[in-house]
């Protein structure tokens, strides 16, 4: 038996009937069986239509299917990475709940500005400035977040600051 190896293509097999024509798209590979040129069919994809075929033909003989600089346009980039790793460290250790247990615009400004000053420090000025040059203010749902707001949210801590620095063994015995 020979060795079945070697590139897929795509065959099209046009049939004609009278006035109609039918198209089977078959996926196959060519091999030598001996001094002779076998083929195998590994799949019909007739089903999947035209443009899916001639996709999957295109790819098989490596060309681009997409050129990527015209295909897409970068409208917005904003650094995610580093505020994906402290925001889901902050989660995992529920710093949310260690603040409130109850969500809110405040709690989630509160946390923000915790987060924002793991990032990059600075005033509560700085950080209204700098909340939006990442994703942070997005994943918390605090976006547009002036001064004020986080003045706010200061005053917000301030109230709980108590049941924060006792608080480890109550929020989460409870």
């Amino acid at each position: 038996m020979a060795k079945r190896s070697g590139a897929a293509h795509v065959v099209t097999i046009v049939k004609r009937v009278k006035d109609r024509e039918y198209r089977t798209h078959l996926l196959r590979r060519s091999y030598r069986d001996g001094d002779k040129v076998r083929n195998e069919t590994l799949a019909n994809l007739s089903a999947l239509g035209e443009a899916k075929v001639e996709m999957i033909r295109r790819a098989l003989q490596g060309k681009k299917l997409v050129d990527f600089d015209e295909a897409v346009t970068v409208t917005n980039s904003r650094p995610h990475g580093h505020v994906a790793a402290v925001l889901g460290m902050a989660r995992k250790l529920e710093i949310e709940r260690l603040i409130d247990r109850s969500p809110s615009r405040l709690r989630r400004l509160a946390l923000a500005l915790a987060i924002q000053r793991v990032l990059c420090a600075g005033s509560k000025l700085a950080t209204s400035r700098t909340l939006s040059h990442s994703t942070l203010s997005e994943e918390l749902d605090v976006a547009g977040a002036d001064e004020d707001d986080l003045y706010a949210a200061m005053d917000y801590l301030r109230e709980r600051q108590a049941n924060l620095s006792l608080g480890d063994a109550r929020v989460f015995a409870g």
